[in-house]
């Protein structure tokens, strides 16, 4: 083998199949023992809530559909062996029938957005708008209903005036705190 650098390839896969072509690969480097060809078979995922019954539902779901990342040495046989796999298009980037490996800025930038989805963990899938009636769920103020006054989409969190003692008070609220009314 000419080539043992470890380089970073998108394989292309059939929507809603990339679980299954992780699986598939992964089953394929154990059977023909090459798992030093190929050490990482990665689905960028992104975790985030949803509210279902007034409770949190945590979901994952793949944040690019359609493509499965992996580090690979490639050669043409092995490149063969992935593009014949069951619902595998191909390689992205694929010129000529040969697969175009990513940048390293490239991969640093999906694998530094992978860890830092991981860390947050937390974002809820909701809009809120000003105006609208929430009720808040959580924290010292648990059970009081109020009037969301401004909306910060970027820190996911939430200006609401709620009465205290007959006096409308702000309060900043992150989105897992309220629900909707």
């Amino acid at each position: 083998m000419a080539d043992q650098t470890l380089k970073w390839y998108v394989v292309r896969a059939v929507s809603g199949k990339e679980k299954k072509v992780k699986q598939y690969i992964e089953a394929e480097v154990n059977r023909l023992g090459i798992q030093h060809l190929i050490p990482q078979v990665l689905i960028p995922m992104e975790k985030y809530y949803q509210m279902r019954d007034g409770k949190k539902v945590a979901k994952e779901r793949n944040y690019y559909p359609g493509y499965v990342l992996i580090e690979a040495a490639l050669d043409g046989e092995i490149e063969h062996v992935i593009k014949n796999l069951n619902s595998v298009i191909g390689f992205l980037g694929d010129k000529a029938g040969v697969a175009i490996p990513l940048r390293q800025t490239e991969i640093n930038r999906i694998l530094g957005k992978v860890d830092e989805m991981a860390e947050q963990g937390e974002s809820i899938n909701m809009a809120y708008f000003v105006g609208e009636s929430v009720k808040v769920v959580d924290g010292p103020f648990n059970g009081f209903t109020g009037e969301v006054e401004e909306v910060h989409e970027d820190k996911k969190k939430l200006t609401v005036m709620v009465k205290v003692f007959g006096r409308k008070t702000p309060l900043e609220l992150n989105y897992m705190q309220v629900e909707k009314e």
